[in-house]
């Protein structure tokens, strides 16, 4: 064998040795013939619960749910009978898709170089190739919405189905809304802050004029184009934050503290935009003024720390109840990328804060389909809908229970992930060394 045929050879097998390796994330075909789902405790998050119930899916989407339902002749039957069976887990904050490997800047396209990026596409810089998509699966999230980060005006972010050889496949919708990191209001003096209060004022200032300017001549820009059609000069930052002035897209603002809450709101009724607030943790001090104005909060995390040392310890785990009992709209997220997979265990937390059940469920399907304004294609097991859709032995919400199955668009989707082969791995390892527990 001369020396390009060796080369060719080595580039063979290594090309067959990864294609094996990435086995279990090949996306699944599309659906050919009617699934009917019979006799699972059907979850329907938008009407009771249903024992014993059937869910019928054809051409990837629902097309019966309920006790007595026809099955189509031709439809393959699987016998759920024991099981629950729920819309897939939506996850209403992450980056997933954008990051692989933090410490390696090649796997990181979360942030775009500059202060100002509307015109950032956070789906066309997906990865479908990432090892955390069917970690994320493999526990019952089918969809996420994925958001650029750093910056003021980040980007846009994009509704992505967790399946799919492109990211075109796996885009559900986009764009969905326009992320804007805003400042702090207030200082720090913790020993790990190493900028001034003064430097902190100077920095919240600069921030703060950024972003007003760039709605300034955004709006500016909408307006001269209008006037002058394709006469105009194009920008593409400006061009892509038409559809925010228009009240076509909302905003999504990073806030946690209660001063940026509020000086967020006040921007956002200054410029007549949508406002969606992430984070949130001292949402509940400021339910008025949510409600008035019908903003809702996508939750940052419930296991956390309190922010303040004087905070009560559970204030993160009661955060959407408190939302909940005043009225204003709410979800709960994981949010990153590589903790996604413990999204269902966030909602648990609440739930085990006051929370009623039901409604945390809600907050990890139907209601972040609402805020994000997909909750026509996902969130729920409605006839109509997409069949995103999975399959589980026990309550999602406890840590016990395993996704057995999963649907997105009606296809089946392979629920092996790293960890899972990884633990095949080693335990056949033990198991030829005669060790079996």
């Amino acid at each position: 064998m001369n020396t390009t045929e060796h080369i060719l050879a080595t580039v063979l097998a290594v090309g067959i040795g990864s294609a094996a390796l990435a086995s279990t994330q090949i996306p699944a075909p599309a659906q050919d013939r009617p699934i009917a789902l019979i006799g699972g405790t059907v979850h329907t998050v938008d009407g009771d619960d249903i024992n014993g119930g059937t869910v019928i899916f054809d051409n990837g989407r629902i097309t019966a749910v309920g006790t007595n339902v026809s099955v189509p002749a031709n439809a393959e039957r699987i016998d759920v009978a024991g099981k629950h069976v729920y819309p897939g887990l939506i996850d209403a904050d992450t980056y997933i898709g954008l990051t692989e490997i933090g410490s390696v800047r090649a796997t990181e396209d979360r942030s775009e170089t500059g202060s100002i990026n509307p015109n950032a596409r956070a789906e066309v810089a997906v990865n479908p190739e990432s090892e955390l998509i069917p970690v994320a699966r493999s526990n019952g999230v089918t969809s996420v919405l994925t958001l650029p980060s750093g910056g003021v005006i980040s980007g846009m972010g994009a509704v992505l189905n967790l399946d799919g050889w492109t990211w075109e496949d796996m885009t559900l919708r986009a764009p969905v809304a326009m992320r804007v990191n805003w400042p702090r209001m207030t200082t720090i003096t913790a020993w790990w802050m190493r900028e001034s209060e003064e430097d902190q004022l100077k920095q919240r200032d600069k921030n703060l004029k950024e972003i007003q300017q760039a709605f300034d001549d955004a709006r500016a820009y909408m307006i001269a184009r209008r006037a002058n059609g394709s006469a105009h000069e194009h920008d593409a930052r400006w061009e892509a934050m038409i559809p925010v002035l228009e009240g076509k897209l909302p905003v999504v603002v990073d806030a946690d503290q209660l001063e940026q809450i509020q000086a967020a709101v006040a921007f956002a009724e200054r410029e007549n935009i949508k406002l969606i607030v992430l984070g949130g943790y001292d949402a509940p001090h400021c339910t008025e003024l949510l409600k008035r104005r019908d903003i809702p909060v996508i939750i940052q995390g419930i296991n956390r720390l309190p922010q303040r040392n004087d905070d009560p310890f559970d204030d993160p785990f009661t955060v959407p109840d408190r939302l909940r009992k005043a009225g204003v709209r709410y979800c709960i997220t994981e949010g990153g990328a590589s903790n996604v997979r413990n999204l269902p265990y966030q909602a648990a937390k609440a739930a085990s804060y006051g929370l009623p059940k039901d409604e945390a469920l809600k907050a990890i399907t139907l209601y972040p389909a609402q805020i994000i304004g997909v909750a026509d294609r996902i969130g729920s097991l409605t006839v109509g809908k997409d069949a995103n859709i999975i399959v589980s032995d026990g309550d999602i919400m406890e840590t016990p229970t395993n996704v057995e199955m999963e649907f997105i668009s009606g296809r089946k989707t392979d629920l092996s992930d790293k960890q899972k082969i990884l633990w095949e791995k080693y335990k056949e390892k033990y198991r030829r060394q005669g060790i079996t527990n």
